[in-house]
């Protein structure tokens, strides 16, 4: 199955395997500037890797999901 996530990516990475945008380094993201990349580097946050496995990040994604189901 084909998936396209251009829209979420910097031309230079639109033709990047799922398994090489692993290891992109944020600032490819469309919108999201190198200046704003560095802030995010500040926090030990380098590749899309990094963002994925942050513990808040994990943290914020168990939440949303389990207020979903909240009575």
């Amino acid at each position: 199955m084909a998936i396209n996530i251009n829209n979420a990516l910097d031309k230079a990475y639109e033709s990047k395997s799922l398994k090489e945008l692993v290891d992109m380094p944020l600032a490819g993201f469309q919108g999201l500037s190198e200046d704003a990349g560095k802030t995010l580097e500040k926090l030990g946050l380098k590749t899309v890797r990094d963002l994925a496995e942050w513990k808040y990040v994990a943290w914020a994604q168990a939440i949303v999901a389990l207020a979903k189901t909240e009575e």
